[in-house]
């Protein structure tokens, strides 16, 4: 078992005993990785719509609040589990959403939205790692190109770089979830990170 694994493999079973001080842990090891897990499967739309950072703390929250029904076994199972939790809060704000703009008795003003649970974080603050604010904005302004490039693809390409690069699922997993072998999920990994590379460098 990795290093990475052995760690969280000790934090879970720490938090479940309830240790706060290994529930913060687990924010600051995963936090950053739920935000990427949620940003790019918001899609243009609905990132238009909602603060991620809403998001990743909602996710964030029922992954501490789900950790007596998780069995951990290995590293790619707690990072499939986070990613499932994440897509799941995806879907009902999308849901919501799309609720309230049928609903022709409401008016609905999206750019004063609040997430679910309102915004407020409930669990461990800074989920998320700081640095100065130079390097802070540099990363704003490379993850705002990265988001455009991301909903340039071609669906199929977005998934599988998703599946591949935040959720860390080998070739064998990808290829089984789309009926393909290990040897063609390769392929389509590679051709997606080649075209995703290319409208990088074109915004």
């Amino acid at each position: 078992m990795c290093v990475l694994g052995r760690k969280t493999q000790e934090l879970v079973a720490l938090a479940k005993a309830g240790d706060e001080t290994a529930l913060s842990q687990i924010c600051r090891v995963y936090g950053e990785r739920v935000r990427w897990m949620v940003r790019f499967r918001m899609g243009r739309e609905l990132r238009s719509k909602l603060e991620s950072m809403d998001l990743v703390q909602e996710t964030l929250i029922h992954v501490l609040s789900g950790l007596d029904r998780f069995t951990y076994t290995n590293e790619g199972d707690f990072v499939r589990w986070l990613s499932k939790i994440a897509e799941n809060e995806l879907r009902g704000n999308m849901r919501k959403l799309r609720a309230e703009r049928r609903d022709i008795r409401r008016e609905v003003r999206f750019e004063g939205y609040r997430s679910r649970t309102g915004g407020r974080f409930v669990g461990t603050p800074d989920v998320i790692k700081t640095t100065t604010p130079s390097v802070i904005e540099s990363r704003k302004e490379d993850l705002a190109r990265l988001e455009r490039a991301i909903d340039e693809l071609r669906p199929e390409y977005r998934e599988v770089i998703i599946w591949v690069k935040i959720d860390g699922l080998s070739y064998g997993e990808i290829g089984r979830r789309l009926g393909k072998s290990a040897d063609a999920a390769r392929m389509l990994a590679t051709r997606a990170m080649a075209a995703l590379a290319t409208a990088f460098r074109r915004i």
